[in-house]
């Protein structure tokens, strides 16, 4: 393994993320022979196959797995002295990695053009997940910093609200609960849920508020998209649970319908949020301090005029 290089691993990392050579090679700007001989040489340097092919289908081996706990930690150790010495030069440039929980999609792509036009050194990568793939991002040290709702109690982090995150129950513009001016918990009881996937914090937060009245609700189907569950909801399918940030297209254009549950909207945090074992590096400082001083702002001007049609819960 002495002689495997940088660039090897990084190869490797890359074909372990995607399990695939050709999205790897596009992922690194490379062609896929290219991809292919540096894992032929790292595989030759490690003595073992680290990977298991068969047509278009690629695996880790043992050996692999094995090989990409290790990897990623020289990774990411790498990436820590390069943000240490781009620190110790005041430099704002290089590459910044964010994490962002799905849901963030719908407000976060605007911040970060105007981040990136205020910060043009900064190369900008993204990884989406839901909270459960997230906190393990955070853990592996794959992201710089990450944007989500609820921040993860099993590792040391520096947690900071940035703007409220409000929760609705939704529903067809001709569902029956709407002719009920302030619904029940309880009276969602008889109507089938589509819900995202366990793993996701709007699944766990509607959860935690269900258990309160001891409700248990119908699932009639389990999806990992808001854009499904918004078109499902739409067609009739059944009723949801779903951030307000969003529905905004949605509300503008009458194709969905707030249910006015008692106790809700459910309003959560906006979170900042790094591990306290990771420097961040200057361009990840200026993402920072850049959330919490425009976030919240945008955020409002953007959902405030549905918030405000809501009563207080």
């Amino acid at each position: 393994m002495k002689n495997a290089t940088f660039r090897q691993l990084r190869v490797f990392n890359e074909v372990a993320r995607h399990l695939s050579f050709a999205r790897a090679a596009e992922a690194l700007h490379l062609t896929p022979p290219a991809v292919t001989m540096q894992i032929k040489e790292l595989e030759g340097h490690v003595g073992l196959p680290l990977f298991e092919r068969s047509g278009r289908q690629v695996a880790l081996t043992t050996a692999g797995e094995y090989m990409l706990v290790y990897a990623r930690k020289v990774l990411a150790t790498l990436k820590d002295a390069e943000d240490t010495a781009a620190r110790l030069k005041q430099v704002e440039a290089g590459q910044l990695t964010i994490g962002m929980v799905s849901t963030a999609k719908y407000f976060l792509p605007p911040l970060l053009g105007q981040f990136q036009h205020e910060h043009p050194g900064v190369e900008i990568r993204l990884e989406v997940g839901n909270r459960e793939q997230l906190v393990k991002m955070l853990q592996g040290n794959e992201v710089d910093i990450a944007i989500m709702g609820r921040p993860p109690r099993e590792l040391a982090t520096r947690v900071e609200p940035f703007a409220a995150h409000p929760h609705v129950f939704v529903a067809p513009v001709d569902h029956p609960l709407l002719k009920i001016g302030h619904p029940t918990v309880e009276s969602l009881q008889p109507y089938g849920f589509i819900l995202r996937e366990r793993g996701s914090g709007t699944r766990a937060a509607m959860e935690k508020f269900l258990e309160k009245s001891r409700m248990e609700p119908r699932v009639v189907m389990e999806m990992g998209s808001n854009e499904t569950i918004k078109q499902a909801v739409m067609a009739g399918m059944g009723i949801s649970f779903l951030s307000l940030h969003t529905i905004g297209l949605e509300l503008e254009h009458g194709l969905i319908a707030i249910l006015d549950v008692e106790g809700t909207p459910i309003v959560r945090a906006w979170n900042v949020v790094h591990t306290l074992s990771k420097l961040l590096s200057p361009s990840a400082e200026a993402f920072r301090y850049f959330m919490l001083e425009h976030a919240e702002r945008h955020l409002a001007d953007k959902y405030g005029r549905h918030l405000r049609l809501l009563p207080a819960g």
